[in-house]
């Protein structure tokens, strides 16, 4: 399989253990960039536990410019996080635009059975449990324009790697 020729922007976005963070993982382990990921950099800067509205701005403008900073060195991002408001993801688009590359959503998505028994395991770098599921689930803004939508509970991780990299494929030049 061959690695995508351009520079290029990947937002994963899903509700909590949909397999955002697994999936972009994998990816990047395949087909190289920079994996940057809103859990991670929100314990990284010292705000475990703290979803408030300032501090998830904070998260989110970090985020941001990490993106721009790997995107101006000439390397591809792919970036996992709820992204559930038309709001938060506006601006990763505005810096795709910005530095004059494709962006490309990839939605992960899950029966609600399934994120249930998902969700009673601790998983290491997200506090998500299923009441914050159900509640980010109340607050989904639904991603507007083509986009890919995938389903962690009916596919493998490798058909979904195959499945984005096919999708950026058929759009890059």
């Amino acid at each position: 399989m061959k690695q995508p020729n351009s520079i290029c922007l990947i937002l994963i976005a899903g509700l909590p253990g949909t397999g955002k963070t697994t999936l972009a993982r994998a990816f990047v382990q395949r087909y190289g960039g920079r994996h940057i990921n809103s859990d991670l950099l929100r314990k990284a800067m010292n705000l475990k536990g703290h979803y408030g509205q300032e501090d998830k701005k904070k998260v989110y403008e970090a985020m941001l410019e990490s993106t721009r900073a790997t995107l101006t060195d000439g390397k591809s991002v792919v970036v996992d996080s709820t992204f559930v408001r038309e709001s938060v993801r506006a601006p990763f688009e505005a810096v795709a635009r910005d530095c004059g590359v494709p962006f490309f959503w990839v939605e992960m998505k899950a029966e609600e059975h399934c994120m249930r028994e998902r969700l009673q395991t601790p998983r290491a770098d997200s506090e998500a449990d299923f009441s914050v599921f159900l509640a980010l689930l109340a607050q989904s803004e639904p991603i507007r324009g083509a986009h890919l939508e995938l389903w962690s509970d009916r596919q493998s991780l490798e058909a979904m790697v195959h499945s984005v990299h096919n999708f950026i494929s058929s759009i890059l030049p």
